[in-house]
């Protein structure tokens, strides 16, 4: 993990970069969604559904559709991805499997028609025509400034991934059979119209994706045509399929999703084990040894009973507890999302201004992008570790890598890969951290530290990392 300082001139000059690519890409009809807060944007993607209303009744419980017959949105969801995008697109070395998948149902099977290599847009346009091929692009908030603005504030509403993938399907025909996902889905229709239909679920809230027969399914809970400036939200777990009507030339719909590997049970994977590590260091029932042999038995009834004590017992430490680490998720969200997209203020993404004194006042910047940790000392090799506290951010990271999964070779060797960024500190800059966190402003003299010395530091610290500003 990179510590404070490093290379801010090559920083720099890719943050410039980055702004430049997105002055071009705002050349597009003006937006029609709110970007003045994370929950503003949502409300306006949703709208004129109220979000009170959202997560009262549609939320995980049913499928919501909004027709809307607004011209204007009509356009602005155009602007976000069409099929005249790809020639262009294609220049910027796509590849098959990684970016691009031809696909076709076929007897309610997913027929995969993917060449190898790198995209050719004659070979992808004439699959399109000839083959009634779905185009599937992954990932378009990688190319797309408006789209990366949407998902970073959606990130930033959820504190969850938010990826997306783009169908064009031409007339005639469907490109998956029916099927359900382990995600939210939000489906935006861009171009065209598309005829879907929804089934109730075999696995309500689903953990995974999964294929349905059509004898399985029964009868469509909704059947519907989406157009232009259309919003439909499904559960993780509803079984969807879609086709393209006869004489609509195509369509193109993108699908924005979240909420993977989100639930209750994750997150108790991820927060136990530090429970049960710290109460074992101060109660000795945790500590006392399992009965001889219990591991070579088939039957461990008479141990689930005290299994199931001790559980009772971390459960009533939980209940008087503050503190709940949760540190593999929160890292694993920080470091996978999106970057803060800031338009033609690239500028705040690199250290400038006054410099943080004594008797300066402070305030957070990119709360949203911004998470703090208490975790083993991960630059101590030492059999006992002792506990720091880190400070990692989202602004260095990388929007072409979003959502991608494992990355190439080729970035791993370029140095490009994703990492995480952030800072460390010795626990005793907690409260002080805690102190900037949860106040708007904060003098830098007043941090609880014992050193004016420590309180500079830690000023300074945040603010080469640019998330601090100086008042």
């Amino acid at each position: 993990m990179p510590k404070k300082g490093g290379k801010h001139t090559e920083m720099g000059k890719e943050m410039q970069a980055q702004c430049k690519r997105a002055k071009v890409e705002a050349a597009c009809s003006p937006s029609l969604m709110s970007y003045e807060s994370p929950e503003s944007l949502f409300g306006s993607l949703i709208s004129p559904i109220k979000e009170e209303m959202f997560f009262r009744e549609y939320w995980e419980q049913k499928p919501l559709l909004v027709q809307r017959n607004d011209p204007l949105l009509a356009a602005y969801y155009q602007s976000l991805f069409q099929l005249s995008d790809l020639k262009e697109l294609c220049c910027q070395s796509l590849h098959y499997g990684r970016d691009i998948n031809i696909c076709r149902c076929v007897n309610g099977k997913k027929k995969v028609l993917n060449k190898e290599g790198k995209v050719n847009y004659m070979q992808l346009k004439k699959d399109f025509d000839q083959k009634k091929a779905t185009i599937q692009f992954h990932q378009p908030q990688r190319f797309k400034e408006e789209l990366w603005k949407i998902q970073e504030k959606l990130e930033c509403y959820f504190g969850s991934l938010v990826g997306s993938n783009v169908y064009i399907t031409p007339q005639g025909s469907q490109g998956l059979p029916p099927h359900y996902d382990d995600v939210e889905v939000f489906i935006l229709q861009l171009e065209g119209e598309k005829h879907w239909r929804l089934y109730k679920p075999t696995v309500h809230l689903a953990r995974e994706y999964n294929v349905e027969s059509e004898d399985r399914i029964g009868n469509p809970t909704h059947e519907f045509v989406l157009k232009p400036g259309d919003l439909l939200y499904f559960p993780r777990g509803t079984i969807h399929q879609a086709d393209t009507p006869l004489g609509i030339s195509h369509s193109t719909h993108i699908t924005i999703s979240t909420y993977q590997n989100n639930s209750w049970g994750d997150f108790l994977l991820d927060a136990i084990p530090g429970l049960v590590f710290d109460t074992a260091k101060e109660d000795v029932a945790l500590r006392t040894s399992i009965p001889r042999q219990l591991l070579m038995q088939v039957d461990i009834a008479d141990s689930t009973k005290k299994l199931s004590s001790i559980l009772r017992m971390l459960a009533d430490r939980l209940e008087n507890t503050r503190e709940l680490r949760s540190s593999d998720m929160k890292k694993d969200f920080i470091m996978n999302r999106l970057p803060p997209c800031l338009g033609n203020d690239c500028d705040s993404l690199i250290p400038g201004g006054k410099l943080p004194k004594l008797d300066c006042k402070i305030r957070l910047q990119f709360r949203d992008h911004v998470i703090i940790t208490v975790e083993p000392d991960q630059e101590n090799s030492d059999e006992i570790r002792k506990e720091m506290v880190y400070v990692y951010h989202s602004l260095k990271n990388r929007r072409e890598t979003h959502m991608m999964g494992a990355e190439d070779d080729a970035a791993i060797k370029e140095g490009t890969s994703q990492q995480t960024h952030g800072l460390r500190f010795p626990m005793s800059y907690l409260d002080a951290l805690k102190q900037i966190w949860s106040n708007p402003i904060v003098c830098v003299k007043e941090l609880n530290l014992t050193s004016d010395e420590e309180k500079e530091s830690l000023a300074l610290a945040l603010w080469t990392e640019c998330l601090i500003e100086v008042i």
